[in-house]
């Protein structure tokens, strides 16, 4: 059996080393990039820079207005992922512990909208934000992304949610706790790894997106990072500066990146638990 597997086990190392280097040298690429000029850019890919050109970050950072639209998103992801959560995981629980009329077909409604294309429902999404008067804006932004999270958050967290000890949450009652305590002091800590993990995902999903905000924001002032991005290209395109353009690409891959790695261990735990339960 062992000589078996050992073929299997090579070739699928070999598959991870090949899938890595196809992730860490593009990365690689840009990272230097952001510290070439033009000519070196366009020559030997893996050169490193002749010196390391700070102002190349600096005009990215202000002449490109890259922190105005890293605030932008900062702030939409926060409480994009705040509404995703709280109201995700409240809907997650309730149709994973209490049965009532129709609660499977709402599970059903929120599951099917993990298999609807974003770009199906663009152009009535637009016209609905419009007509409630939240076009352009940050709010209107922030609503939509908790609404299209929210089928993968209550999917993924029923999960959790159902496994939990029953008995728990009736010695909570017992104890005079209420639904709504049980839930936030009770039930809600118990599934820590789904959250971790859940929240993680909805943070890096929702930083990423670039179609919803591209159809619901047009006042550049109110640009995400990945609409800046876009535009910064565009410009780069006229302009020449493409070391600016590199250095802004790592500002907006950096926070992501860094989470990733502070909490990888959680996020692994997290799916771990939810596939063993």
């Amino acid at each position: 059996m062992r000589r078996n597997r050992n073929p299997f086990g090579a070739l699928s190392h070999f598959a991870l080393i090949v899938w890595a280097l196809l992730i860490i040298l593009p990365l690689l690429w840009t990272f230097l990039a952001a510290f070439k000029n033009n000519t070196e850019i366009f020559g030997d890919a893996l050169q490193l820079p002749g010196e390391i050109r700070w102002d190349n970050w600096v005009r990215a950072w202000e002449k490109a207005q890259v922190g105005r639209y890293m605030i932008n998103t900062v702030i939409v992801v926060f409480f994009g992922t705040l509404g995703t959560m709280l109201f995700g995981s409240m809907a997650a629980y309730v149709l994973a512990r209490y049965k009532f009329i129709g609660s499977k077909l709402i599970y059903l409604l929120f599951v099917s909208g993990m298999a609807f294309p974003v770009f199906l429902a663009i152009t009535p999404l637009f016209f609905v934000v419009k007509q409630v008067g939240l076009h352009d804006s940050l709010f209107g932004l922030i609503v939509v992304y908790i609404a299209y999270s929210m089928p993968f958050t209550v999917f993924f967290l029923a999960a959790f949610f159902r496994t939990l000890p029953e008995a728990i949450a009736e010695a909570a009652k017992i104890d005079g706790a209420s639904h709504t305590r049980t839930f936030f002091q009770v039930m809600l800590p118990m599934a820590k790894p789904g959250l971790v993990s859940i929240t993680i995902f909805n943070v890096l999903g929702q930083w990423n997106q670039y179609l919803l905000p591209l159809a619901l924001i047009t006042d550049r002032d109110k640009y995400v990072i990945t609409q800046g991005i876009a535009d910064i290209s565009t410009i780069a395109g006229y302009e020449a500066d493409w070391p600016a353009l590199f250095a802004a690409m790592n500002l907006a891959i950096l926070p992501v990146l860094i989470v990733y790695i502070i909490f990888q261990r959680q996020i692994q735990s997290g799916l771990g638990a939810g596939a063993v339960k």
